[in-house]
C-alpha cells in the first residue's frame, strides 16, 4: 500500500484514518489495495470495490460468494465506507444515494447496490470459477427471498436504539414477527435433504444469504428475553452449526460478524435499549388484573393493544379510562421513549373514538387527562387517559380527583 505524502493536515488526518481501516480489514477480508492523492482522492487499483464492514450480515453474504470463489484481491478490493467519508458523506452518497451498504463499485463506473444484486452480479461476473451458488433447487432463491422480505426489512428490532422497524412501530411486535418468520424460512427446508448446506450438497445463495443473519439471532434475540435453546428452529439451528463446522469461509465470516458484535457489546449497544438492558421491573398493579380478567370492569373498547372502561368513581357523567395492555415501561408518561410513539398515538385516538360516542354519554366534546406523577394526581403506576364529558367542562382541573 503506497501513500503520496502531502504537508497538510488535512492529508494527514485521512492518512492515519486509512492506516487504520487497513490495519482493521486485515481481520475481516484481503489486503485493501489503495493509494492517496496529494489533494486527499482515493483510488482504488482493483476492478471491483465492495464498500462493507465486518458487521454488516447483507454485505457478509457478498463476501461469503468472494471467499468461497477465491476472488482474487486485484479483482475485488473489501474497503469500509469510511475510505470515503462515511455513509453520509458526499462522496459516498454520489456512488449509493441510499447511504446504505454493502455497494460494489466496477472500474467502468457503475455503482450497485443491495446485497442480493451484489451477489447475483458477483455469481455471473465470476461464474467460471468456484461454486455456482445456484443449485438446481428452486428453494434457494425462496430461501433468499423469504429472507430479505421479511427478515432484513425488520431486523433493526435486534439493535437499533429506536422503531420503526420495518412495517412495525413496537419492538416487541418485530421481535415476535422477526421469529415467527424463522419458523416459515424453516418450514421450508427439506428436512430430508443430504449434505451439508441448505439445498443439499452444494452451496447455494440461501447458504450465503441466511447465515450471516443467523448470527445475528444468536446473538441479539437472548438479550430480548428469549432462551438460547429457542432462538433457532431446529432445521436451522443444525444447518447453522454444522456449516460453522464444516465450511471454513462460513467459519470466517462467523468470526468476523461476532468479532464486531463484541466491540458492540463493549460499548454498550444494548444496556438502554428497552427489553435488552433496559426492562419493566415496577410491581403490577390493578390494570394488569383488569387486563387479565381477574377483576371485573365495565369494558367499552378493546383491541390487541389497548383496554378501555369506565371509571369506576367518575368525575364527570361520561368517565372512560384507557389503558395500554402491556404497560412495557410505561408507567408514566415521563417514562416514554421513542419506543412508545406508537402506543401513546394507540392511545390517544382511541380516546377520541371514545368521545365521539354518545351511547357513552358524551356530547359536544370531552376532556382528555393524563395524570403523571405523584404531583399530577396520578395513583396508579399504568399510563391512562382519562376521557370525561356528559357536561361542560370549566378550566378548573385542580378540582378533578381523578387517579
Amino acid at each position: 500500500m503506497g501513500f503520496v505524502s502531502s504537508s497538510s493536515s488535512v492529508n494527514l488526518i485521512l492518512l492515519l484514518t486509512i492506516s487504520f481501516l487497513a490495519s482493521t480489514a486485515v481481520a475481516f477480508s484481503n489486503t485493501v489495495a489503495q493509494s492517496v492523492s496529494a489533494g486527499g482522492e482515493t483510488k482504488m487499483s482493483s476492478k471491483h470495490i465492495l464498500y462493507d464492514v465486518p458487521v454488516s450480515n447483507n454485505g457478509a453474504r457478498c463476501r461469503i460468494i468472494i471467499y468461497k470463489k477465491k476472488i482474487q484481491e486485484s479483482e475485488v478490493s473489501i474497503v469500509s465506507p469510511a475510505a470515503l467519508g462515511g455513509l453520509r458523506d458526499p462522496a459516498y452518497l454520489a456512488l449509493n444515494p441510499q447511504g446504505k451498504m454493502p455497494l460494489l463499485t466496477v472500474d467502468s463506473g457503475l455503482s450497485l447496490p443491495e446485497s442480493d444484486t451484489i451477489c447475483r452480479y458477483l455469481m455471473s461476473e465470476y461464474s467460471g470459477i468456484g461454486p455456482s451458488f445456484q443449485p438446481d433447487n428452486p428453494k434457494s432463491n425462496l430461501i433468499a427471498r423469504l429472507h430479505d422480505m421479511y427478515l432484513t426489512t425488520i431486523q433493526g428490532c435486534l439493535y437499533k436504539a429506536t422503531p420503526p422497524f420495518g412495517i412495525f412501530g413496537d419492538r416487541k411486535d418485530a421481535i415476535a414477527d422477526f421469529c415467527r418468520q424463522l419458523n416459515v424460512i424453516d418450514d421450508v427446508i427439506d428436512s430430508d435433504e443430504n449434505g451439508l448446506y441448505l439445498c443439499g450438497e452444494e452451496v447455494s445463495l440461501a447458504d450465503a444469504t441466511l447465515f450471516p443473519t443467523m448470527i445475528f439471532a444468536k446473538h441479539m434475540l437472548p438479550k430480548f428475553g428469549v432462551p438460547d435453546n429457542e432462538v433457532l428452529p431446529s432445521k436451522i439451528d443444525s444447518w447453522y452449526t454444522a456449516v460453522i463446522a464444516g465450511d471454513p469461509v462460513f467459519a470466517k465470516v462467523h468470526d468476523e460478524i461476532l468479532g464486531a458484535l463484541s466491540q458492540w457489546d463493549a460499548k454498550g449497544r444494548w444496556d438502554k435499549m428497552l427489553l435488552a438492558g433496559l426492562r419493566d421491573d415496577e410491581p403490577g398493579t390493578i390494570f394488569d388484573k383488569i387486563v387479565s380478567r381477574d377483576i371485573p370492569a365495565t369494558i367499552v373498547k378493546e383491541d390487541s393493544k389497548i383496554l378501555a372502561f369506565k371509571d369506576i368513581n367518575p368525575a364527570a357523567p361520561a368517565h372512560v379510562l384507557v389503558i395500554p395492555k402491556d404497560r412495557n415501561g410505561l408507567s408514566s408518561v415521563r417514562k416514554s421513549s421513542p419506543d412508545h410513539i406508537e402506543i401513546l398515538g394507540r392511545l390517544l385516538v382511541a380516546a377520541g373514538e371514545i368521545a365521539n360516542d354518545s351511547s357513552l354519554g358524551f356530547g359536544d366534546g370531552a376532556r382528555i387527562v393524563i395524570n403523571d406523577g405523584p404531583d399530577g394526581g396520578q395513583e396508579v403506576s399504568h399510563i391512562h387517559v382519562h376521557v370525561l364529558g356528559g357536561r361542560q367542562m370549566n378550566w378548573q382541573p385542580e378540582r378533578l380527583q381523578m387517579t
